[in-house]
């Protein structure tokens, strides 16, 4: 039994049934959306509302996260197997059911090695870059939807070159009801609950009724397009036959060819639900002082997408909106999530149907407006005025996933993610240091008026040592001493350095002979506790020629009386 539930207050359960019944009113049309924008028949959407919620309720750490079908899920089955087989086939069905099994079998195992620190493996700018990416990719897949047109290719630039091309053919009810939704849904985003606080409404309140508008325009749409008969006199295109009542239990193990063919797409998917996942549950309960744990979340999110493969057969993740109309609805705990799963399965089982001449243009209008927030060109010009290298990789992943696709793009990230951290590992700051006058504090020679010793030189290193950054230390080292011509002690400033290597004991223990001989001196000092305890099973440390002191200052006031002795 999860902790929560062994915890659980009675004072909680008003809230969190709310929550559950006003979420599965609003995510009934998403879940619909995404599944279609993943290339699966609309029931599907629903199907993995349900068994895989409680999963993860019933496995994962936070709170309020709300798991089920997500916008960069979707578009990534989609990306991964329409090459592969026609979208809503058996045989693509049985393809996004495998892929689910995949990626869900690798999160729970990450899970259960507790590997939740990969989740570390991007940075900010680059999970930016790919989400942005992506969020384009989905706005351009669901502008056929919004004019009524048929524009496919295999990446950006043919899908945007075939829209052009069928736009003179767009049908005029679509792009009325899409444009109409669009308006709308834009509006409401982005003045509605100001309005509404200005009118005197609380912002509770305001908030509740803008998450409320896209059911009330996906109502509308559906009654518009029922008056007219849009959809079958003018073309209008629906949702269409929505298959009512709960999926079966199916139980399989995928082909070992289905594994080959799927298994890349299947570790990115892990990768980035593990990222998104971990990092949106842990802002959530930054908000709400409480704590997660990532190797949970992983539990929880590969549970989840097992039992998605079973029941329905669609990869889901730790939804943003979805989360957000959770917390908004008042939710407390993960029951909230089990009453919105339980709830689910009344309307997959008696009034799905109702959902059959729902506009797709309706639809693809709210999913471009959740996509379009999506892309974060702010963290961009915040990533390239802080430093360049990061709004490089911001650039190259989202230009990655926009050029090459969605694998290929996150890979790209991924690069861009080890090649910034071992660029900035391998050109440590290093810093000649004196003392601030009056204190035992040292600081940057170049940037202070501090003390400093006649042949003494201290140098501060500003980063662990390994194998990729000893050629810049040496450089500076080097440099340092020919700067300064009758240099008798050489200090090493070690607060920084949290490692050493086999390869920089080896370089210091060289360093030090070639310092012997002119004569000089190297000192340590501020070594750390788990450096000093390797290198003292060293040769390094026998050979020193000169001492290892405790602090800076106290080096400086030994060699300074030494210094002090050999003027007199």
């Amino acid at each position: 039994m999860p902790a929560w539930l062994r915890n659980y207050r009675r004072e909680k359960l008003g809230a969190d049934l709310a929550a559950g019944l006003i979420v599965t009113v609003l995510v009934v049309p998403q879940s619909l959306a995404y599944a279609l924008l993943a290339g699966l028949p609309p029931q599907v959407g629903l199907y993995v509302s349900i068994f895989p919620v409680i999963a993860y309720a019933l496995l994962g750490s936070s709170m309020v996260q709300a798991v089920g079908p997500v916008a960069i899920t979707a578009i990534m089955t989609y990306a991964v197997l329409s090459p592969l087989a026609a979208p809503g086939s058996a045989a693509y069905i049985a393809l996004a059911a495998a892929l689910s099994l995949i990626s869900g079998a690798m999160l729970l195992l990450c899970g259960a090695i507790r590997l939740g620190y990969l989740a570390q493996l991007l940075s900010r700018p680059v999970i930016s870059g790919f989400i942005s990416g992506s969020a384009v990719l989905i706005i351009l897949s669901q502008t056929k939807h919004l004019l009524g047109v048929s524009a496919t290719g295999d990446n950006t630039w043919q899908v945007l070159a075939a829209l052009l091309n069928q736009l003179p053919l767009s049908q005029v009810p679509t792009v009325a009801i899409g444009l109409s939704a669009l308006l709308t849904l834009a509006l409401v985003r982005t003045g509605l609950a100001g309005s509404l606080t200005r009118l005197g409404v609380s912002s509770a309140r305001a908030a509740f009724v803008v998450r409320l508008m896209p059911v009330l325009v996906v109502l509308l749409g559906t009654l518009a397009v029922i008056a007219g008969d849009l959809d079958r006199h003018h073309g209008v295109a629906v949702v269409g036959s929505v298959v009512e009542g709960l999926p079966a239990f199916a139980f399989f193990l995928p082909a070992y060819d289905t594994c080959k063919a799927l298994i890349v797409a299947a570790s990115v998917m892990t990768l980035i639900g593990m990222v998104q996942n971990i990092t949106m549950a842990q802002a959530l309960a930054i908000k709400r002082r409480e704590r997660v744990d990532a190797n949970a979340e992983l539990l929880g999110l590969g549970a989840a997408n097992v039992v998605a493969a079973f029941y329905g057969g669609m990869p889901v993740g730790g939804g943003l909106s979805r989360s957000a109309v959770n917390v908004a609805a008042g939710a407390q705990t993960p029951l909230a999530s089990i009453v919105s799963a339980l709830s689910m399965i009344a309307v997959v089982a008696g009034a799905a149907h109702w959902l059959a001449r729902l506009p797709l243009a309706v639809l693809a209008a709210s999913i471009i407006v959740a996509a379009y927030p999506m892309i974060d060109l702010r963290a961009l010009r915040e990533a390239w005025d802080y430093d360049h290298a990061d709004g490089l990789a911001w650039l190259g992943t989202a230009g990655g996933v926009l050029i090459f696709g969605l694998e290929i793009g996150i890979g790209l990230g991924v690069v861009l993610s080890m090649g910034t951290l071992l660029l900035r590992a391998s050109t440590p700051h290093i810093a000649v240091i004196g003392r601030i006058p009056g204190s035992e504090h040292f600081r940057n020679v170049e940037r202070h008026d501090v003390e400093t010793i006649p042949g003494v030189v201290f140098v501060r290193i500003d980063e662990s040592l390994f194998f990729g950054n000893l050629g810049a230390v040496e450089l500076r080292l080097n440099q340092e001493l020919e700067n300064s011509t009758e240099t008798s002690d050489l200090v090493l400033v070690m607060s920084a350095v949290n490692r050493m290597d086999a390869t920089a004991v080896e370089v210091f223990a060289e360093l030090n002979r070639e310092l012997a001989e002119r004569p000089t001196r190297l000192h340590l000092a501020e070594v750390k506790g788990p450096v000093q305890d390797r290198l003292m099973h060293s040769p390094l440390w026998a050979s020193l020629s000169g001492e290892v002191f405790l602090s800076a200052n106290a080096a400086f006031e030994k060699l300074g009386r030494q210094a002090s002795r050999v003027l007199a």
